[in-house]
């Protein structure tokens, strides 16, 4: 298809379409002359996940970029997938500071050990583990409890639900999709997950209260 047919399939403008070919957003389409090219399916794919993350999770174009170099340049697909949560989830990438050496080569104990042990989950460094760690670490010098229960029933919780959104990026045909499915996914689940805690909170808080 040539680039008028393009915009009609995708409801994208021309104008957006030739943005995101500047950008490198979008691959160059099939030079047929000097002055057109040949666009295809991909094309359109990958029109529908700079939308999708433009308009649905609010990426900017530095954002959307530092995710399809990747899938482009031929990283793998945990790479890009650990991309697009850090990215999507506004994970800090920071290290929490509390795995490094304590002075005599002794490691020191991470505030998310306990967590990735009890739940089972791989013992490797991530954004995500990092920003647990910080996350755990501002808690408790702000002297907010938080018990093995709380952190045992979480957790168990959260796993299960990351279980299932994975079945749905696992099921994608291509990178692309995948991307698509992940992004979308975390940040509509995320919203979800905040919404469904707030009316049970609500719902505990009217049982016991009213």
């Amino acid at each position: 298809m040539q680039l008028k047919e393009l915009s009609t399939r995708s409801a994208v403008s021309t104008a957006s379409i030739k943005y995101y070919l500047r950008e490198g957003l979008l691959q160059p389409g099939e030079a047929v002359t000097a002055t057109r090219a040949r666009y295809d399916e991909k094309h359109l794919r990958r029109l529908e996940l700079i939308q999708a993350l433009r308009q649905i999770v609010g990426l900017g174009i530095e954002q959307i970029r530092a995710i399809v170099s990747l899938a482009d340049g031929g990283a793998p697909r945990l790479e890009v997938l650990a991309t697009v949560q850090r990215v999507v989830l506004r994970l800090d990438p920071h290290d929490a500071g509390s795995s490094h050496d304590a002075g005599e080569g002794h490691v020191r104990a991470r505030p998310g050990d306990a967590v990735v042990h009890l739940r089972g989950w791989p013992d490797e460094e991530s954004d995500a583990r990092d920003a647990l760690d910080a996350q755990l670490a501002l808690m408790e010098r702000l002297g907010i409890p938080l018990s093995a229960e709380i952190l045992d029933a979480y957790s168990a919780a959260m796993d299960t639900i990351a279980g299932l959104d994975l079945q749905l990026t696992a099921a994608a045909a291509d990178l692309d999709r995948a991307i698509l499915t992940a992004a979308v996914g975390m940040h509509m689940h995320s919203q979800l997950l905040l919404k469904l805690l707030a009316l049970a909170q609500a719902s505990h808080a009217i049982r016991r209260f009213d």
